[in-house]
């Protein structure tokens, strides 16, 4: 399956899915008393470089919601395969599951199909992580085809905020038209 990559400086399309606990939330929207958004996709249960990947988030999660930044990891996994895995994660973050085949393709990502041999019920997105400014507008934008491949989150964090401040007004970085 083929999908269009977002471009940097789009706005950020508006899909709403279950978060662990209950609740629905549009991924895009901080929550209430942040300004930016970071959106992670993640493989899911069946990728224990996933589960590290989510660690590590939680590491780096003081540093972004300082910056004023709110986190939201997301998958295509059910409900009870995301409780499974955050088992592991322990998240400070929202984690919403669900993402449809469609989905992922509007936001670009590589989808891969189940593997024999994997723990994997049906296609999942392959890692991607979106940056998302006070607008909207996609101010990062990191998608890999393998789950070995994933953005820093420490430089991440160092990013955001050299964007946050001396870049303020500078054009986002890849909109040369």
């Amino acid at each position: 399956m083929t999908s269009g990559k977002l471009a940097a400086g789009s706005v950020f399309p508006a899909i709403d899915l279950p978060v662990l606990g209950g609740r629905r939330r549009e991924i895009a929207k901080p929550a209430e008393g942040f300004e930016w958004m970071l959106v992670v996709v993640y493989r899911g249960k069946h990728c224990p470089l996933c589960t590290t990947y989510l660690q590590e988030l939680n590491a780096a999660l003081p540093e972004l919601n300082a910056q004023g930044v709110d986190v939201i990891a997301v998958s295509a996994d059910s409900e009870a395969r995301a409780t499974a895995q955050m088992a592991k994660v322990s998240p400070r973050f929202d984690v919403a599951y669900g993402l449809t085949i469609p989905q992922m393709a509007r936001l670009g990502l590589y989808i891969s199909d189940p593997r024999n041999g994997m723990d994997v019920e049906a296609p999942f997105a392959e890692p991607g992580l979106f940056v998302l400014d006070e607008t909207g507008a996609l101010q990062i934008v990191d998608i890999s085809n393998v789950p070995f491949s994933r953005p820093n989150l420490e430089w991440i964090a160092k990013g955001i905020s050299f964007r946050r401040g001396p870049m303020k007004e500078a054009p986002i970085n890849g909109t040369y038209a």
